[in-house]
């Protein structure tokens, strides 16, 4: 099998297709890997192409007005990476910077072309919303996080949320992704273990009680 088309299909966006319509999706398309740290865009770019991440890790973010950087949101592999407000016009604006976190691979697909081979026809239109409608509560969740949350719900919920990525980081790397202090995050996974909620296994966290977590973030 070609090795494009291969990854195309490891692409669940696309299971509902057959392999006509999979070939036209390799045709408009191309794919792209990606180096550790390297940005797939930056806020304010404009793109003509769609997104999707076939494997890797990407980190949304902006900046603010005094250079620092607000962490939104993970993306996972098997997903739309790319932002989108509207289909009236070809032209996809950003909105956040992405960076991606390890090496990746992109598939990367001309968006005129997919709106005429596909949304035109209501080919892949609730694929499409579905990845619409998670942006947007990838949102809401952001909005939780840095405006609702105190410390204690912030860090239950990445551990509920993210908890690969959290054991996978460095203690004053989620703290500077939480935008909180490495101590008030070092009292908060002591006193999550001292309340049975989380346990810690070679430094790595272990949720033990998932009711009590989701009670936390839930207030």
């Amino acid at each position: 099998m070609d090795e494009k088309l291969a990854l195309i299909k490891r692409l669940s966006f696309f299971d509902s297709l057959d392999e006509d319509k999979l070939n036209i999706i390799h045709n408009i398309s191309k794919i792209v890997t990606y180096p550790k740290n390297s940005i797939l865009f930056y806020e304010n770019d404009i793109n003509d192409r769609i997104f999707f991440l076939v494997s890797g890790l990407l980190k949304v973010y902006k900046i603010d007005k005094f250079s620092n950087e607000i962490f939104l949101y993970h993306i996972y592999k098997n997903s739309l990476i790319s932002e989108l407000t509207t289909l009236e016009n070809n032209s996809i604006h950003c909105f956040s910077n992405a960076e991606f976190i390890e090496e990746s691979i992109v598939l990367e697909v001309n968006f005129s072309e997919f709106k005429k081979e596909f949304l035109s026809k209501n080919i892949l239109n609730n694929e499409f919303i579905d990845e619409i409608l998670l942006k947007t509560k990838q949102l809401h969740c952001v909005v939780n996080r840095e405006l609702v949350f105190d410390a204690t719900a912030k860090v239950a919920f990445t551990l509920q949320n993210d908890l690969v990525m959290f054991n996978s980081l460095k203690r004053h790397e989620i703290s500077f992704m939480l935008h909180i202090q490495p101590e008030t995050l070092s009292r908060v996974l002591k006193k999550l273990k001292r309340n049975n909620i989380i346990d810690t296994e070679n430094s790595d966290v272990i949720i033990i009680n998932p009711e009590k977590l989701n009670n936390i973030i839930k207030g």
